[in-house]
């Protein structure tokens, strides 16, 4: 498991590459930060050669959660990040001066409550008076699973114990034995499940199952990034297209970049937020709906206007 958390720890994981079109017309060429998260974007490039030919330089960045993805692009450290519905709000109530340009689609069940095998805690309710931890940080797609499934049982946030701890950390405590009951997303949530990990839950009915492709403000405002985002999300959405083509080249390209065994690396990326696309209003109007919950419920400290942080423009529905 060492390697494993080596590779997910945060930190750069840089590559270069782009033509030298630009360089022959006397100009530097466009360079974009890709901000990953536990490498999963970069695996679906990579796997797809879909950033092949590309007409700008890039180079990934890549951490262990959307609080430090959404902190580095916060000081423009990063020109695009990944993450999913909740984390998106939370960057913006946290000033991230963001844009939602593309959404990604994946299956609920990527994510929950994931208990040791011989837990006593047998359903929800049991969570009454114990602790959970949960990953990454307030405002994570992993606390909004466990609010929801707290109300579907009838028990009262105030009723648990929450700590907040980043997965690669809580990925060894669970391995030891240290926790009990951990609210955790894929692919550390699936890690999990393989070293023996009883769900207790997961997001089906809860989660939205949609992430987001946030682009830094100070990035669309220049036009050649700008320019370079819009291609790249056109090649994010052909990426999707050859992963749900190539589901076992994905799997295995995902297995030697993570050194996960290729079986746990199958069920991540058959489960992965693959599919790429503009934002659609049906899009708007689900994350509202988070966003509304989540100010509710006091996940947020305010309510997020999704429109307000969208731009539709970068990346337009095929006419």
């Amino acid at each position: 498991m060492s390697s494993r958390r080596h590779l997910l720890k945060q930190g750069a994981a840089l590559s270069l590459a782009g033509p030298l079109s630009a360089l022959a017309q006397g100009r530097a060429p466009t360079t974009l930060v890709l901000g990953d998260q536990a490498g999963g974007l970069r695996a679906l490039f990579e796997a797809s050669r879909a950033l092949e030919g590309a007409p700008f330089q890039y180079r990934w960045a890549n951490f262990q959660g959307a609080a430090p993805l959404f902190e580095a692009q916060r000081s423009a450290a990063v020109d695009t990040a990944v993450a999913g519905d909740l984390p998106v709000l939370a960057a913006a109530v946290g000033r991230t001066p963001l844009k939602i340009v593309a959404t990604r689609v994946g299956k609920p069940e990527a994510l929950g409550i994931v208990v040791q095998p011989d837990s006593p805690l047998r359903r929800v309710a049991d969570l009454r008076g114990q602790s959970v931890v949960v990953s990454s940080a307030r405002g994570s797609i992993s606390q909004y699973q466990l609010y929801g499934a707290l109300e579907e049982a009838g028990v009262k946030r105030e009723e648990v114990n929450l700590r907040f701890v980043l997965p690669t950390d809580a990925a060894a405590a669970f391995a030891s034995r240290q926790i009990d009951a951990w609210a955790i997303f894929d692919p550390y949530y699936a890690i999990a499940l393989q070293q023996g990990g009883r769900i207790l839950r997961d997001g089906r009915g809860i989660n939205t199952a949609l992430a987001f492709i946030t682009a830094s403000e100070s990035a669309l405002a220049d036009a050649a990034k700008r320019a370079a985002i819009a291609d790249f999300l056109q090649r994010l959405g052909r990426a999707g297209e050859w992963a749900k083509a190539n589901a076992e080249a994905y799997a295995k390209v995902y297995a030697e970049l993570t050194r996960l065994p290729l079986e746990t690396s199958r069920t991540i990326t058959a489960r992965a937020a693959v599919t790429g696309r503009p934002v659609s209003e049906a899009d708007i109007v689900a994350l509202q709906a988070v966003a509304d919950r989540s100010a509710r419920d006091g996940i947020l400290p305010l309510r997020v206007d999704v429109r307000a942080i969208t731009d539709t423009r970068v990346w337009k529905p095929a006419a």
